[in-house]
């Protein structure tokens, strides 16, 4: 048998089982108990809701990437991509073109195999919870702007990685630069040009919460672009905060759900946190660790991507630079579980970084565990993970741990 079927089968079979694993521990791991910081703040009826959250998330988690898992399992056995390949090249004889026609293909079979999943997940488990408040008009736009955003940004990128494989040496260096360019381009043009296409942005009316945050962004010496509320309520009930762009582009964004239940007090430490990974270089640290990550990624690349092996195991009949990307993927995916692994924990790592700096230079270290109360009690979130997941899939500690470290700092 193909060695590197062997490995690739093992592979997906082997993330389903620990995923799998992950959620049963995640959901056992749940307590009756409310925790102590938490008293006064979940009522016993939003505590038990969030749990029953857990379970029907977790549920439906391992239904939906049991078929996603048996599916292509079954694609890559029975010479699906092989057929994929042949109507590609049936339809042109250029290689560019054929492999453009590969990926969209195979994007577009996964869709179509994963919309039912992401439609009940919408429009059935988080409206049961209260939190879904898109419409089928906003969905459907928001998944045709997606598609078109992926075959404008996504569509050249993919033929200039084809073009450069197949006629230059040392291809992967090319493309690491071109790819590390282009991860800081669209830093700066997200905001401004993608980011407003999905959500409308407004800036905060002036009054008490803008001259406190102004306020404070001025006591840190902190260049701002604007302060803008995003209109989250459009599509969910949950909240969030964060910052976008660089240097003068910078801007501070409040969900307009957290803006109505959070205190002017708490907005500010929420402002103060997200400013914090600024301030600590969590953000440039984080950029050089994607970049060398990309670069590592594409050096290995160009070691497998003509392997006449790789593609008997994918039952194909022709080689070809752009399915040896793909195929690449799946070979890639333990390096990139182990570096996902690294980066959550250096990203936990942060989190408790910028609240420190929260308290540090907004001086209301209360104010911060009650705005993480309050955003744990909105978005039901699980109070007691299991340890096995937060390792696994966790880019934040857990909320009860954070708040133990912020009271050490009260």
């Amino acid at each position: 048998m193909n060695t590197f079927l062997i490995i690739i089968l093992a592979i997906i079979v082997a993330r389903y089982l620990l995923d799998t694993l992950s959620s049963i521990l995640n959901v056992r791991h749940l307590r009756e108990t409310l925790p102590a910081s938490f008293a006064g703040i979940f009522d016993d009826e939003k505590y038990t809701t969030s749990q029953r959250y857990l379970r029907t998330n977790t549920r439906f988690g391992i239904i939906s990437d049991t078929v996603s898992t048996t599916l292509t399992l079954a694609f890559l056995t029975l010479g699906g991509f092989n057929l994929v390949d042949q109507v590609a090249r049936s339809a042109s004889s250029h290689t560019i073109v054929s492999g453009l026609l590969f990926v969209a293909i195979l994007m577009l079979i996964s869709k179509v195999a994963s919309l039912p999943f992401a439609l009940y997940d919408t429009f059935v488990i988080e409206a049961r919870f209260g939190f879904n408040k898109t419409t089928p008009r906003t969905y459907v736009a928001d998944y045709l702007k997606g598609l078109v955003l992926v075959a404008l940004i996504g569509g050249p990128v993919f033929a200039g990685v084809i073009w450069f494989f197949e006629t230059t040496a040392d291809a992967w260096l090319y493309v690491w630069i071109g790819m590390s360019a282009l991860q800081l381009l669209l830093m700066f043009v997200a905001p401004v040009f993608i980011m407003p296409l999905f959500n409308k942005f407004t800036p905060l009316a002036e009054g008490e919460l803008r001259h406190a945050i102004e306020a404070y962004s001025q006591s840190q010496n902190f260049t701002i672009q604007g302060i803008y509320t995003m209109d989250g309520s459009r599509r969910s009930a949950k909240s969030n905060a964060f910052f976008t762009g660089f240097g003068r582009s910078r801007r501070i964004v409040l969900f307009d759900t957290l803006i109505e239940k959070q205190t002017t007090e708490e907005l500010v430490a929420i402002v103060a946190h997200e400013m914090g990974h600024y301030r600590c270089g969590h953000i440039p640290k984080g950029i050089v660790r994607a970049m060398l990550h990309t670069g590592v990624s594409l050096y290995l690349l160009s070691f497998f991507i003509g392997s006449s092996e790789l593609f008997e195991a994918f039952g194909m009949e022709h080689t070809s630079v752009y399915a040896g990307i793909v195929f690449f993927g799946f070979l890639y995916t333990p390096i990139a579980f182990l570096m996902g692994l690294i980066e959550s924990a250096i990203s936990r790592k942060h989190e408790y970084e910028a609240d420190a700096f929260a308290v540090k230079t907004a001086g209301n270290a209360n104010a911060m565990i009650s705005a993480l109360q309050k955003l744990s009690v909105d978005n039901l979130s699980n109070l007691t993970p299991h340890p096995l997941t937060v390792f696994l899939e966790y880019s934040h500690p857990p909320v009860i741990e954070r708040i133990a470290a912020l009271q050490k700092l009260a």
